[in-house]
């Protein structure tokens, strides 16, 4: 059965929610889950490999903090790189929009330049 179009969108936007949040505060994996979950009701399974991931591509860092309660906890941030990549996909994520919003809208389209290979930017 084919994925719907709102699974396909939430897995799209993942990675740009979580920088987004993160860029508000440092956060650790279970609370960056629920506030999705609350926002975009995102399972929480689906945020560890992604968090795993983000360290490993170097857009987060980590670092522990104990606590009274139990085990320390992982406390991610954005890196610098992050936070590049956090402005690019905004942009990114504002261009498709409009671009969805004018079809939807019938507003007239924009032609998107093509580079000088050919392929669409």
């Amino acid at each position: 059965m084919p994925e719907t179009i709102e699974i396909q969108l939430k897995k799209g936007v993942l990675g740009l929610c979580v920088l987004a949040l993160l860029k508000r505060g440092d956060s650790y994996a279970y609370e960056i889950a629920s506030r999705l979950s609350d926002a975009i009701d995102m399972g929480e399974g689906t945020i560890y490999p992604l968090m795993r991931r983000m360290q490993s591509d170097g857009l987060v860092e980590t670092y522990l903090v104990e606590s009274s309660a139990g085990p320390s906890r992982k406390y991610y941030r954005l890196s610098e790189a992050g936070r590049e990549a956090l402005a690019v996909q905004t942009a990114d994520w504002k261009t498709f929009t409009d671009a969805v919003d004018a079809v939807l809208n019938e507003a007239p389209l924009t032609p998107v330049p093509e580079n000088t290979t050919g392929d669409v930017q």
